[in-house]
């Protein structure tokens, strides 16, 4: 991608929520996180899920187009190194395995490997499992995306005092992100740190 291209990419600006990654208050937390945290603590966003980042992230997820997880990787990385300062771990969000079998990959994973190799830190792929194959976020309503990751992951290995920073693709009313946060932490996990490529820049 030319320099002009990369120039006009919908980057998040540095005054979004720094726990939710939305419209904040002068970089300070927004007044949904001030009137409710959620399970994670922070959360970095590259980019808005607008265009061309969500056509390059449906390329990448439906059309198989991996050359696209390298691009946004060495973006990701560029952003990721830093907050990985103080992390224990790299937990790429987990895929249920009928979804893994249709898709043949796991794009979180492709996303997170470079940031891993990178910065040195583990990156663990078997400690937790999506036990229900969830319908993708985007076909669903709001009320219907806060209610569907309920209970999905489950964590069957201590993580007491580990900071966490999970890596995906796309966070969208960050419901699943929050379940995954909240079973980590009743894993021992002492923070969760999320690490993705677009936010949508309002709950939809």
């Amino acid at each position: 991608m030319c320099a002009a291209c990369l120039a006009e990419l919908p980057r998040r600006p540095r005054s979004a929520c720094p726990v939710c990654a939305l419209p904040g208050l002068g970089g300070g937390p927004c007044g949904q996180c001030l009137r409710e945290l959620p399970a994670y603590d922070a959360t970095l966003a590259l980019f808005d899920y607008a265009f061309p980042i969500d056509v390059l992230i449906h390329a990448l997820k439906y059309r198989h187009q991996l050359s696209v997880a390298a691009f946004l990787a060495a973006e990701l990385c560029a952003l990721g190194e830093s907050a990985a300062l103080g992390a224990d771990l790299i937990l790429p969000m987990p895929l249920h395995v009928r979804r893994l079998a249709e898709r043949g990959f796991n794009q979180a994973v492709e996303l997170a490997r470079p940031l891993a190799r990178s910065t040195g830190l583990p990156m663990e792929l078997a400690r937790v499992r999506k036990l229900r194959d969830t319908p993708p976020q985007a076909s669903l309503a709001r009320d219907e995306r806060l209610r569907s990751p309920r209970g999905v992951f489950c964590c069957d290995r201590a993580l007491d005092g580990l900071h966490v920073l999970v890596v995906d693709d796309v966070m969208t009313t960050g419901a699943t992100l929050n379940e995954l946060a909240r079973c980590l932490k009743r894993q021992g996990a002492v923070r969760v740190t999320n690490l993705v490529v677009a936010r949508t820049p309002a709950p939809a």
